[in-house]
C-alpha cells in the first residue's frame, strides 16, 4: 500500500514544484535583501501538494479512460496495474488539494486575494489537466500549462508571496523556469506518441508528429539560455550564466531525441531532463551569493 501511495504520487517529477519556489525565494532575497521563511515553506509545501494531486488525477483519470494501457513506456501506473483502485487514487488526490487548501488559507492571510486569484486556478487545473470537458493535457495544451503555471504563476506567486510585488525579474525568471519544465512535458509526449494516438490523447506530438515536436523541443531549451541573456540589461549579469550551465546538457537531450526512437530509452532522457531543471535552480541560487 505504502509503495503504490508512494508510485502514485511520482516523486520523480516533484522538482518541477520545487524548483520555482527555490528560484523564486532566491530572487526575492536578492532583490529585497529579505526572506520570510514561514511564507516559503506555506508556498514550497502548496507547490507540492497541487503537484501530487495532479499526478494522482492523472493516474487514476488515464486509467479509467484507457489512456494508460499495458502498452505503456513510462513508469508503472498504480491505476492502471491495479495496485490501486480508482476510489482510491482519487481520493488521495482530493486529500492533497484539502492540504493545499490550508497552505492557501496561511497564505492568504498574509497576501490577501491575490493568493485566491493564484490558488483556485491551480486547484481546479490539477483536475482539469487530465479530466474534465476539455483536459488540457489530452488536448495539445500540457506545455502551455506548465509554462504558465509552473513557470508565471509559479515564480511571480512566490515572489509576490515574499515581497508583496510582482517584478519583472519575475517574469523573466519565471518564462526560463516554465521553458524548462516543458521540456519534460514534450519529451513524454514525444515517447508516448504512439499509445496517446491509439488511445485518443491529442498532445502536441500526436498532432504535429516528430518533427515538429523537436523543433518544440528545441525551442525549449534555446529559449532558456537565450532568454537568459536579459539579465544583464536589468542589472544582474551574473544569472546570464545560469542558463549556460544546462546548454550542454540540453544539446545532448536533443542529440537522444533526435537519435533515439520512441521508446523506454526515453525514460533517461527524462531523468536528464530533470536534472537539467535542478542544475538550473542550483547555478541560478549558486551565482545569487556572488555580489556584482
Amino acid at each position: 500500500m505504502i509503495r503504490a501511495c508512494w508510485l502514485a504520487i511520482r516523486p520523480k517529477t516533484l522538482p518541477a514544484a520545487i524548483v520555482p519556489v527555490w528560484c523564486g525565494c532566491v530572487l526575492s532575497w536578492k532583490l529585497s535583501g529579505e526572506f520570510n521563511q514561514s511564507l516559503a515553506w506555506a508556498t514550497l509545501l502548496g507547490a507540492i501538494l497541487i503537484q501530487m494531486a495532479t499526478n494522482c488525477f492523472n493516474d487514476a483519470i488515464d486509467a479509467r479512460s484507457g489512456a494508460d494501457t499495458e502498452k505503456r513506456l513510462g513508469p508503472r501506473r498504480v491505476t492502471a496495474s491495479g495496485m490501486l483502485s480508482f476510489k482510491q487514487v482519487m481520493a488521495m488526490g482530493a486529500g492533497f488539494v484539502l492540504l493545499a487548501t490550508l497552505c492557501g488559507g496561511y497564505l492568504y492571510l498574509h497576501r490577501g486575494w491575490p493568493v485566491l486569484a493564484i490558488g483556485v486556478p491551480s486547484l481546479i487545473l490539477a483536475y482539469a489537466y487530465t479530466g474534465g470537458p476539455f483536459p488540457l493535457a489530452s488536448n495539445g495544451l500540457g506545455e502551455v500549462f506548465v509554462l504558465l503555471f509552473f513557470g508565471w504563476v509559479a515564480v511571480a506567486g512566490t515572489v509576490f508571496m515574499q515581497m508583496g510585488t510582482w517584478p519583472i525579474e519575475s517574469w523573466l525568471l519565471g518564462a526560463q523556469v516554465g521553458l524548462l519544465s516543458a521540456v519534460l512535458i514534450s519529451i513524454n509526449a514525444f515517447r508516448d506518441q504512439a499509445e496517446d494516438a491509439a488511445t485518443g490523447k491529442r498532445t502536441l506530438a500526436v498532432r504535429l508528429g516528430p518533427k515538429w515536436m523537436l523543433l518544440i523541443l528545441w525551442l525549449e531549451i534555446k529559449l532558456t539560455v537565450f532568454v537568459g541573456l536579459l539579465w544583464a540589461p536589468l542589472g544582474f549579469p551574473m544569472w546570464v550564466l545560469a542558463g549556460g550551465v544546462i546548454w550542454l546538457l540540453g544539446i545532448r537531450i536533443l542529440w537522444g531525441v533526435m537519435t533515439q526512437p520512441p521508446g523506454p530509452s526515453m525514460n533517461r532522457l527524462l531523468a536528464l531532463a530533470g536534472v537539467q531543471l535542478i542544475l538550473f535552480a542550483a547555478a541560478f541560487h549558486g551565482l545569487a551569493l556572488i555580489k556584482m
